[in-house]
């Protein structure tokens, strides 16, 4: 029961950040969503309702790389990921998104992977 109601508090965080979070065409939203295995980012534009890049640790092409590698370490390279694949996209500023997430440790090492990667935020 307690894992439910740690979900619902997350959820209702995620959902108070979003009434100030907003993606547009120029500034999308780099979302982040971590599970107890996996790290998940995507660009988000919310007007289209479009995502417009994503990285995860479940990637084929980045599945391979992740192996041998801590969780932290895993996330920070998830970040340079979906920052070189948003430069491809022309995309050099989001807005970003913990997911109701505290920004410590993998949403952080995320963060500073994207930034490292040249997305400013």
């Amino acid at each position: 029961m307690a894992n439910k109601s740690r979900t619902l508090a997350r959820e209702r965080r995620h959902i108070r950040v979003r009434k100030h979070v907003f993606g547009t065409a120029e500034r999308p939203r780099l979302n982040v969503f971590k599970s107890l295995s996996g790290i998940y980012a995507q660009i988000i534009d919310d007007i289209e309702g479009n995502t417009l890049v994503s990285a995860s640790s479940i990637d084929k092409d980045l599945r391979e790389k992740m192996k041998g590698m801590k969780k932290t370490e895993q996330a920070k390279a998830i970040g340079q990921a979906v920052a070189e694949r948003a430069k491809s996209q022309g995309i050099s500023s989001v807005v970003f998104d913990r997911g109701g997430f505290r920004y410590v440790g993998r949403v952080k090492a995320l963060a500073d992977g994207a930034r490292e990667g040249g997305l400013q935020f």
